[in-house]
């Protein structure tokens, strides 16, 4: 089985991108380009993982990552946002990780991987 990612982001562009990369290493996505389409497919589909950008335009993203994380997610910010503060910010809410935009698409899939292993408790793949 295939993991299920919900890309969060109001940028149409950005939302491609990481179709394009999750789909080509065989994962399934759904995308949502607000809060509220976020926590209704959160709450509809339960995705393994969610990819969610900070500046929404109708609900801060760092609003949602308790309420995600409280569904048993895993969640890996993907923000412009660079600053020091809001990566602790991010990750002290619950956050996973935090990748910074521009992201290369080769880092991203391993940090998902990454997070993916964590939820379920998975061994590490052998090198």
């Amino acid at each position: 089985m295939s993991a299920r990612i919900l890309v969060v982001d109001d940028e149409a562009a950005i939302r491609r991108l990481a179709r394009a990369a999750l789909e080509r290493a065989g994962m399934a996505v759904r995308e949502a380009e607000n809060a509220r389409e976020a926590l209704l497919f959160a709450n509809a589909e339960r995705p393994d993982l969610v990819l969610l950008d900070l500046g929404l335009p109708d609900r801060g993203g760092l609003e949602l990552v308790p309420l995600l994380k409280a569904k048993g997610l895993a969640v890996i910010i993907v923000s412009a946002r660079d600053a020091t503060a809001e990566k602790v910010a991010a990750l002290d809410l619950g956050a996973d990780d935090y990748v910074t935009k521009p992201f290369d698409s080769e880092e991203l899939l391993a940090r998902i991987r990454a997070a993916l292993r964590h939820r379920l408790g998975a061994p590490a793949a052998p090198a």
